[in-house]
């Protein structure tokens, strides 16, 4: 089996689980492909050699691989999406630190699920993506995002204004610091910290989340991902910030934004006992109540 291992800095707390992780992978004659700024990190910091047969970097891209673990939280398993794109190749998240939503095996866990997964024993789950159109390309042949589409303003002193369209009808002018438009994945993200709803990662839809909006009676909307939304920007600057996930850039007010849900999808393995709700209870701590 061929595993691509894509990582970022890490805590101290993680260095002895890490170990252990490529001594797995290892003694079941896995050929490792490595970012190389994660193995350069295990050198120096962890003071640990890796056996790999290949690199891969932001100029190389993915090589051809069976599956790829991405170790790190929520943010590192973003960034390793942007290397799978439309390959298809599913991903393992192994949270370093904290439990996530998209990289959910612990280290307490770590062992037993890698071994079920180099066993064949999981399950392949689908995740939607958006794509962001432009006139000037932006986020050239990159414009996809698992979480959301941010549009935020540049500086702090004044709103900003988002005339918003679905399938060309006219929905509404935001006044507020910006917009978010999340796919169902992405409702446990960014959407969620200023007021979206969770929606279950299985939903056909997209979250339209205003960033404290100066109308109290603007709300979060939900509709379904198969349309296609416009965005107009205009505010006393000329020039605000699109983020995809992970990633901005900056843009005129000139630029029309179109999003829409990608044609692929990412594939990520879940163990045949992973619950979403599960997850909830454990990220959001719902169950912390006297009365259970």
């Amino acid at each position: 089996m061929k595993i691509a291992v894509f990582g970022k800095k890490f805590n101290k707390s993680f260095y002895d689980s890490c170990i252990r992780l490529f001594e797995v992978l290892r003694s079941n004659d896995v050929e490792l492909f490595i970012y190389k700024p994660f193995y350069e990190f295990l050198l120096t910091e962890v003071n640990m050699k890796p056996d790999v047969v290949g690199f891969f970097d932001g100029s190389s891209g993915l090589p051809a691989v069976d599956q790829v673990f991405s170790i790190g939280g929520d943010g590192t398993f973003l960034e390793a999406v942007s290397f799978v794109r439309d390959s298809g190749v599913p991903i393992v998240g192994i949270n370093s630190g904290r439990l996530g939503f998209l990289a959910d095996v612990s280290q307490n866990e770590m062992e037993c699920t890698i071994q079920d997964v180099l066993n064949g024993k999981y399950k392949v789950h689908q995740l939607d993506l958006l794509t962001l159109q432009t006139d000037n390309q932006l986020f050239k042949d990159n414009p996809y995002a698992l979480n959301e589409l941010s549009i935020v303003k540049r500086d702090s002193s004044s709103m900003i204004t988002i005339h918003t369209y679905i399938n060309d009808e006219f929905v509404n002018s935001y006044w507020a610091d910006g917009l978010i438009i999340a796919t169902s994945t992405g409702s446990t993200a960014y959407s969620l910290s200023v007021g979206g709803p969770i929606i279950h990662p299985d939903a056909d839809n997209f979250v339209i989340t205003p960033i404290a909006p100066h109308n109290l009676t603007v709300r979060p909307m939900v509709v379904p991902n198969n349309v296609e939304i416009t965005l107009k920007v205009e505010g006393r600057d000329t020039k605000f910030l699109a983020a995809l996930d992970s990633r901005s850039q900056v843009f005129e007010d000139s630029v029309h934004l179109k999003i829409k849900k990608a044609d692929f999808s990412i594939n990520v393995i879940k163990l045949p006992d992973y619950s979403f709700f599960t997850t909830l209870r454990n990220k959001l701590m719902w169950g912390l109540d006297r009365r259970n």
